[in-house]
């Protein structure tokens, strides 16, 4: 059975791939995120990838660099320009540790989530595994939303309200906070 080093980003997105994988595939994740902020977060999802990982028997490798110095380097906190780069590091992180460890195949579980661009997860993956000579294995994975929902729940996996980075918390959370602070503060 070919090797694929499957990117994970949290447990939850894992799930699905995993089940579509696993009869084609020896899978092995791998835990790279340094955009997920705070340091909390980053561990509290990767505690939830080891358990997704543990039960369908997948090895778990990972990276737990915390990349908040060098994100807030990179200036431009508009939404498509930092999302394009969050995807660029972790894939072509992906792709060179595929390569160094003789997997011919990567691909992420970003592709799971409706949420994501699929275009440029796949273009990037693309040209990162023809830059290090590893094979993208692009799947459409959000057929089954559902599905990883579902198990993520029965499973009692931690399921996270925003993609990572501390701009995606604010866009979550600062409209409903902002309403509420309105609200309590006028009932005053």
């Amino acid at each position: 059975m070919e090797k694929i080093l499957l990117h994970q980003c949290c447990g939850p997105c894992s799930i699905y791939p995993i089940t579509i994988l696993e009869d084609k595939f020896e899978i092995t994740g791998y835990f790279y995120n340094p955009n997920i902020h705070p340091v909390l977060e980053l561990y509290t999802r990767l505690e939830n990838v080891i358990k997704v990982n543990n039960f369908y028997n997948v090895k778990s490798i990972y990276n737990d660099e915390y990349g908040l110095r060098d994100f807030f380097k990179f200036k431009d906190v508009e939404k498509e320009k930092r999302c394009s780069y969050c995807y660029a590091i972790r894939l072509k992180n992906t792709a060179k540790f595929a390569s160094e460890n003789g997997f011919r195949y990567y691909t992420s579980s970003l592709l799971y989530s409706k949420y994501q661009n699929h275009a440029q997860i796949r273009d990037l993956g693309e040209n990162f595994g023809k830059e290090f000579n590893v094979e993208f294995y692009y799947y459409d994975f959000r057929e089954g939303w559902k599905d990883g929902i579902r198990i993520s729940k029965e499973m009692n996996i931690y399921r996270q309200q925003y993609c990572g980075c501390i701009f995606s918390e604010e866009e979550r959370y600062m409209t409903q906070l902002s309403r509420k602070i309105r609200t309590t503060y006028n009932s005053l």
